[in-house]
């Protein structure tokens, strides 16, 4: 191996360390998938980390990036999610493609995925998308909006509404955001519980480098990690 490829395969045994010592933690014998968000990070790296350390999943956060990587990668993932804002404009390059779209963030976007699934003739798996700290500078549904959101959605037949993803505010003390983790696990449990019947697994997506163990403690499902495994990014 590289030296590279063994720093990367070094961070993701730790990284799976850490998930299974939360999963231990947390006690209910759930199982909770990791997503590598892949965002700047090469093809030749992720395509390793696929092959050669049984990466399953990755999610791009740029709908140009996922585009471009989207034919490399198809074949040696499980499945490629998109993680990122999403912009109108830019759903043709996602809408069809992506196993998941993680960031459906107004009713608007919901309506034009929806619209774009059904020329496609397909249903396409989403989450919504809260904005648990209630910060302007982000996008996503309030948390007090959430079941009338979850209904609304019921509106959209070639939506597949999975779950929620939500990210945590930066710059907060480790106990302000499990407490925010912890409001939209709850909101998580009293929407989709009564769902499952017609979801085929229903998905938390929220954690992130610097907080997926404690998100995972209180009750996600899949975290999303990136600078964790393949270092700081480099920014284009």
């Amino acid at each position: 191996m590289t030296d590279r490829q063994i720093v990367i395969s070094d961070n993701l045994r730790r990284v799976r360390e850490r998930i299974a010592e939360a999963t231990e933690k947390r006690g209910d014998g759930r199982e909770v998938s990791l997503l590598a968000a892949t965002k700047t990070v090469c093809t030749d790296d992720i395509i390793f980390a696929a092959d050669a350390l049984d990466l399953k999943l990755a999610g791009e956060n740029r709908a140009q990036e996922f585009r471009d990587k989207f034919d490399a990668l198809r074949d040696h993932l499980d499945e490629f999610h998109f993680i990122g804002h999403l912009q109108s404009n830019k759903l043709k390059y996602v809408v069809g493609k992506a196993d998941l779209i993680h960031s459906v963030s107004s009713l608007r976007l919901a309506e034009e995925i929806d619209k774009m699934a059904e020329k496609q003739g397909i249903r396409q798996p989403v989450l919504i998308e809260l904005n648990c700290a209630a910060e302007e500078a982000k996008s996503g549904f309030l948390p007090c909006d959430a079941p009338f959101v979850i209904d609304e959605f019921e509106r959209f037949p070639h939506l597949d509404l999975r779950g929620i993803m939500t990210m945590g505010p930066a710059g907060v003390e480790k106990c302000v955001l499990r407490k925010y983790f912890r409001e939209t696990y709850q909101i998580f449990i009293d929407n989709f519980a009564k769902k499952t019947h017609n979801i085929r697994e229903t998905v938390l997506s929220m954690g992130m480098s610097d907080s997926f163990d404690i998100a995972i403690e209180e009750g996600a499902t899949m975290v999303r990690v990136g600078s964790a495994i393949f270092g700081q990014r480099t920014y284009l």
